[in-house]
């Protein structure tokens, strides 16, 4: 298991390398995080034969260790839609009931389908990585913990706690969540890791065995700082760092409004030759960007309001006037069209003290209207675009897979319709629009830049290989740790493996 001293320590980028350094090994590997906190998910089947959403970490992470992807790997998904409220995404199917019941009552009720989950994995594989949450040191919340010393104690699993030493007061992190652990809960830390260093490696003597004189516990492993590592950044974190090399041919901006969702998608934008991405927050930021990218988003009325409180809007709609590209992703789409109704409160509420009501007007670049409703989906598509104009003419006719996650339904606005306003159908199924000037187009089909097709069709190069990316970080780690520590932490019975 992978604890951290704090967020952003750099838990899940280990786990998904650990993932990948033991199926290296030729050990069957899963893994596991009980609670995960984002509205980066990913479309999974669940133990019944349906489909459901877990954070898009543990995808990665299950491919990282060559396992399908489940909704056991990540039980518990909590989905921010406003700052004081979360859907709860249990077993991969939205609960409303626990969306609604006080988070401190919430664990007695989740903790069972938690511990059946992580056993049954355990009984599958060799080797299970699991990833906590925060720090196992929150004692405000220890009593109610369901993410990382309760779930080490259930597994009796070894554990390895890291912090990242880029932002200072590594040893200190360490030594203070060690000393605030019970002890029992500190016999099971194996070793410390020092994350994401820059230097000089002999410069941090004597302070790890200083640190160990302390604790009795080791650190195993000083990580360097590994730059454009080609894995999603998670939390929500926005990496504006360009990755492409050599010459700007195209710029693209994507909105990154509050409650962003599956920003992780466009990832592989970062490594296209010739492109550069950024994170739109204000109009200056749409300036000289010939594609525009309205992404995902979890409350779709609130991030619309967002955009037109910053003046956004307008931004997008005066370059789609001057035919500049503009992308509608999923919720994105939804804000693209004429109007959103909300006849059920589905996105009705408050946050904090301001209410807000799910019924708004859109951007107007697409005579479309969406109505929300109270079933969600949530599943894979494969389809195929049909003729597509302007900037995004080179799709047409091209296959591609991905997923949806959205709540309600996309149509043609009837009266604008019978004025004979229509949108372009370019997929199948309600799936997508494009306006008739060609430059406007909305799709509800999330993973389009993770689909090579798409990508070969587009630029005629495909971005980094994942399945390298991942070899890379196992081997980053394989050099890293103590020789043979990595092999000392399984179990016995598949030690002989490693």
């Amino acid at each position: 298991m992978v604890l951290g001293t704090t967020s952003g320590a750099g838990k899940s980028w280990l786990v998904t390398a650990l993932c990948r350094w033991y199926a290296n090994q030729g050990l069957k590997v899963a893994p596991f995080k009980a609670q995960n906190m984002s509205n980066n998910a990913r479309v999974v089947p669940t133990p019944g034969g349906g489909m459901g959403e877990i954070g898009s970490a543990q995808y990665f992470q299950a491919l990282a260790a060559r396992a399908e992807p489940d909704v056991r790997m990540n039980p518990l998904l909590l989905k921010p839609e406003a700052d004081t409220r979360s859907q709860v995404v249990l077993m991969g199917q939205v609960s409303a009931e626990l969306s609604d019941t006080p988070w401190r009552g919430r664990s007695l009720l989740v903790w069972p389908h938690i511990a059946a989950a992580l056993d049954a994995l355990r009984a599958e594989n060799d080797v299970v990585v699991i990833e906590g949450a925060g720090s196992p040191a929150e004692i405000n919340l220890y009593d109610c913990d369901i993410v990382n010393m309760r779930v080490a104690r259930h597994a009796d699993a070894a554990c390895l706690l890291v912090s990242d030493i880029d932002r200072g007061g590594a040893f200190a992190h360490l030594y203070g969540t060690w000393a605030l652990l019970p002890e029992a809960d500190r016999k099971l830390i194996k070793g410390f890791v020092l994350n994401k260093f820059r230097g000089d490696a002999s410069l941090l003597s004597p302070a790890p065995q200083m640190l160990e004189d302390l604790t009795g516990i080791p650190t195993v492993a000083t990580i360097p700082m590994v730059w454009h590592h080609g894995l999603p950044e998670e939390d929500g974190v926005f990496d504006d760092r360009n990755h492409s090399t050599g010459p700007v041919h195209l710029t693209v901006a994507v909105v990154a409004y509050p409650r962003i969702s599956n920003l992780d998608e466009f990832q592989p934008l970062k490594s296209v030759a010739g492109l550069r991405l950024v994170w739109a927050r204000s109009p200056a930021d749409l300036a000289g960007a010939d594609w525009i990218i309205l992404p995902g988003s979890k409350s779709t009325v609130a991030d619309l309001a967002w955009m037109r409180q910053l003046g956004l809007d307008a931004a997008v709609c005066m370059h789609a006037q001057r035919g500049g590209a503009v992308l509608g992703i999923c919720g994105g789409l939804q804000m693209l069209g004429e109007a959103i109704v909300d006849p059920l409160g589905v996105e009705s509420g408050r946050d904090g003290q301001q209410p807000w009501s799910g019924d708004a007007p859109g951007l107007g670049l697409l005579p479309l209207v969406t109505a929300f409703g109270n079933i969600k989906t949530v599943r894979r598509t494969e389809t195929r675009f049909s003729a597509v104009a302007g900037p995004w003419a080179a799709l047409s006719c091209v296959s591609v897979s991905g997923y949806e996650i959205h709540m309600g339904e996309t149509a043609q606005h009837p009266a604008m319709a019978a004025n004979g306003h229509v949108a372009r159908v370019v997929l199948p199924g309600g799936l997508g629009w494009q306006s008739v000037t060609g430059n406007v187009l909305g799709v509800y089909l999330h993973g389009l830049f993770e689909d090579p097709a798409v990508v070969h069709a587009l630029w005629g190069n495909a971005s980094r290989l994942l399945d390298g990316v991942l070899d890379n970080l196992a081997a980053q780690i394989n050099q890293s740790f103590q020789p043979g520590f990595l092999g000392s932490l399984v179990p016995s019975s598949t030690r002989k493996m490693v």
